[in-house]
């Protein structure tokens, strides 16, 4: 909910997404939680943000969601809604 970023559930975020500058280098990224051990967060403030909580998609759906199951829909969607292109680096040899 405004003003936190990420994607939340209520009271409990579902994607984290961050920026980072430092030494003349940005860096960004997000981690979607699909099939995350929460447990470890009940050892922390999450993002530093008191009463809020955090939640996976396989909590929210009551079902194991794998990671290998939302990456290509998931890239699918970033690429429409940024119009680009996403390329994969070639593998090694």
């Amino acid at each position: 909910p405004p003003p936190y970023t990420g994607v939340w559930m209520g009271d409990s975020k579902l994607c984290a997404i961050g920026v980072h500058c430092g030494n003349h280098i940005t860096s960004h990224g997000l981690a979607l939680n699909c099939c995350t051990d929460l447990s470890w967060f009940e050892h922390i403030v999450p993002c530093g943000l008191e009463g809020k909580g955090v939640t996976s998609l396989s909590r929210e759906l009551g079902q194991h969601v794998a990671v290998s199951s939302v990456l290509e829909p998931f890239l699918d969607s970033f690429q429409e809604v940024f119009e680009c292109s996403l390329v994969s680096p070639e593998e090694p040899g």
